[in-house]
């Protein structure tokens, strides 16, 4: 059985020891990004190996496309291969944020093709309830091939988002906070608002008081209440930089609409370009 969407403490715990199993710790803070490696030395769960959203996860910024771009294909496939992921690996992703940046690494792997991806529902903070051993010590993985498959999840563009502005062919799903969404208390990024016809659904809202995901089936009626008819297949994520959008992604996996698409460049690429038109 393998485990594609998300994956429990105890059962992560009673998979330990399995060699086909590879743990991949992501922790990461937008505001320190020396944050995650820090904490990764100083303790970890067993077995983990670490990856920086900075550098693993994304691509070199331009200026134009976006914060977080996505990293070359070729890169990120060796680093997986270092880590001893092949194409029967069960890879389980956590960080401490709620997932956030987890899910960026499960929609990466998924576009490489790979499905036996999980994230750690609850993430660390789950694992140390749970009893979870923690450790300093780093593990000795031997290198194999990682294997790029077909595509697992759809990438948009930001020319396929332009294109789509006014019809009903595409539905833009902002993960954003509902403030930044409006335009207000725009942080990150020089400019504040959405994309034209954009609707919200702030990712913290997949989850529960305890930051596990929300049960399937009300994950499923929240999201069907929210699309109001829209097909998943229409649907398009995208938040800031493209990165919490995955955490939306993912819940609708759980709930069992799949199908739909992430604008990676998401709002800081767009907003890059000062012809885009901009609401608030």
């Amino acid at each position: 059985m393998s485990f594609t969407t998300l994956i429990d403490a105890a059962t992560l715990q009673s998979h330990l020891a399995n060699p086909d199993w590879r743990v991949v710790d992501v922790r990461h803070l937008l505001s320190e990004t020396g944050y995650g490696e820090r904490a990764y030395a100083e303790a970890h769960i067993p077995g983990a190996v670490f990856m920086h959203c900075d550098r693993d996860l994304s691509g070199p910024m331009t200026g134009c496309n976006g914060r977080h771009p996505l990293p070359d294909r070729g890169r990120l496939i060796a680093r997986l291969g270092d880590f001893g992921i092949g194409p029967r690996t069960q890879v389980v992703v956590y960080d401490d944020a709620q997932g956030m940046i987890a899910c960026r690494l499960w929609w990466l792997m998924r576009w490489l093709g790979h499905e036996a991806v999980a994230v750690l529902d609850g993430g660390l903070q789950a694992w140390q309830a749970a009893g979870g051993a923690m450790t300093a010590a780093l593990p000795s993985w031997p290198p194999t091939e990682f294997v790029v498959a077909a595509p697992l999840t759809v990438l948009v563009t930001v020319g396929e988002v332009q294109a789509a502005l006014g019809s009903s062919d595409m539905q833009i799903v902002d993960a954003r906070a509902p403030d930044r969404f409006r335009g207000e208390n725009e942080t990150l990024d020089p400019v504040g608002g959405h994309i034209p016809g954009a609707i919200n659904r702030f990712f913290r809202d997949n989850l529960e008081a305890d930051g596990r995901f929300k049960a399937p089936a009300q994950l499923r009626a929240e999201w069907l209440a929210r699309l109001a008819g829209i097909a998943p297949e229409r649907v398009v994520h995208q938040c800031g930089s493209g990165v919490s959008a995955c955490h939306n992604q993912l819940a609708m996996a759980v709930a069992g609409l799949g199908g739909s698409g992430l604008y990676a460049g998401s709002w800081s690429e767009w907003c890059a370009g000062a012809a885009r038109p901009v609401v608030r």
